[in-house]
């Protein structure tokens, strides 16, 4: 499959396209182009691509990513917030008969909407490939792996600090890491340093491949009841469990040690240390707990 003819692979490269059409970062968007040829083909890699896979893009600025996207996968729908870089993607990937451009908010747009660009015979199964802003990484990682159809597979870069937490292990675990494990493996891939970007961030960055899992232990339409669930035990993360659940649960102490009790868990254990397995049992054994709604009749 032949290449975009758009490949810029240095620093001035992007300067003189960006100077070229009037354009600049947009700090407001969270801006940063990656312009190391040599990190944006290990992240095309980290998806492993071929003719048969689709991939949905998020932020793809000004393509530099998507030209080695569209060189491996048989689809590419590019969702980018900002219009004149559509603008300039329309320009710059004219010839590119695998690659779909969409205008747009992809917090607004659902994974079945973006497939659905791609005709009736659209794919159902599909890869994510993204170098998130750091400001929309957690609602872009809920916004796929807690969907209807989620994707095979997730590679994006994310802020160094933000991809240890998700990929964090019991003793260091998180609301974040939870509500990620709960539906994905995730990996690191690799460390960015801040220079690899355009203009660049204050931060180092790592990419991430999340596989997820085909039957995730919670269901679609309980995620938000069990994330609430999570979220009152990490209400204060730092005490033990059987504090921080009674404030988050806003329950007396004897009823969160019999929780504890019949899920199996020591009371003195801190939030941090609990594995999804275990995130999941208490959530379970609470729902048994609650009361009975009364009979109207």
């Amino acid at each position: 499959m032949a290449r975009a003819p758009h490949e810029p692979s240095t620093i001035s490269q992007l300067k003189d396209t960006l100077r070229l059409h009037n354009l600049r970062a947009r700090k407001g968007m969270g801006q940063h182009f990656l312009v190391d040829r040599g990190i944006l083909r290990s992240i095309a890699a980290a998806a492993a691509l071929s003719s048969d896979d689709t991939v949905i893009e998020v932020g793809p600025g000004t393509g530099l990513l998507t030209s080695e996207l569209c060189a491996l996968a048989g689809r590419v729908i590019a969702v980018e917030l900002d219009r004149e870089m559509v603008a300039l993607l329309g320009e710059s990937f004219a010839d590119t008969a695998n690659l779909t451009v969409v205008q747009g908010d992809i917090l607004a747009l659902t994974p079945c909407t973006l497939l659905s660009k791609l005709g009736p015979s659209g794919a159902t199964r599909y890869k994510v490939v993204a170098n998130l802003p750091y400001n929309i990484t957690s609602p872009v990682l809920r916004h796929f792996l807690h969907s209807d159809t989620r994707p095979e597979v997730m590679v994006v870069m994310v802020q160094e600090e933000v991809g240890r937490a998700i990929a964090a292990q019991p003793g260091d675990m998180s609301l974040l890491s939870v509500s990620v494990q709960t539906f994905a493996r995730p990996r690191v891939v690799r460390k960015v340093l801040a220079r690899s970007f355009h203009p660049a961030p204050k931060v180092d960055s790592l990419v991430l491949r999340l596989d997820t899992l085909e039957s995730p232990p919670v269901p679609t339409g309980e995620v938000p009841t069990f994330l609430d669930f999570v979220a009152a035990g990490f209400h204060s993360p730092r005490k033990q469990l059987h504090n921080s659940f009674g404030h988050g649960l806003r329950a007396p102490r004897q009823q969160v040690d019999e929780l504890l009790s019949r899920a199996g868990i020591a009371p003195e254990r801190r939030p941090e240390t609990l594995a999804i397995d275990e995130w999941v049992r208490l959530w379970h054994e609470h729902a048994a707990m609650a009361p009975e709604e009364a009979d109207p009749c």
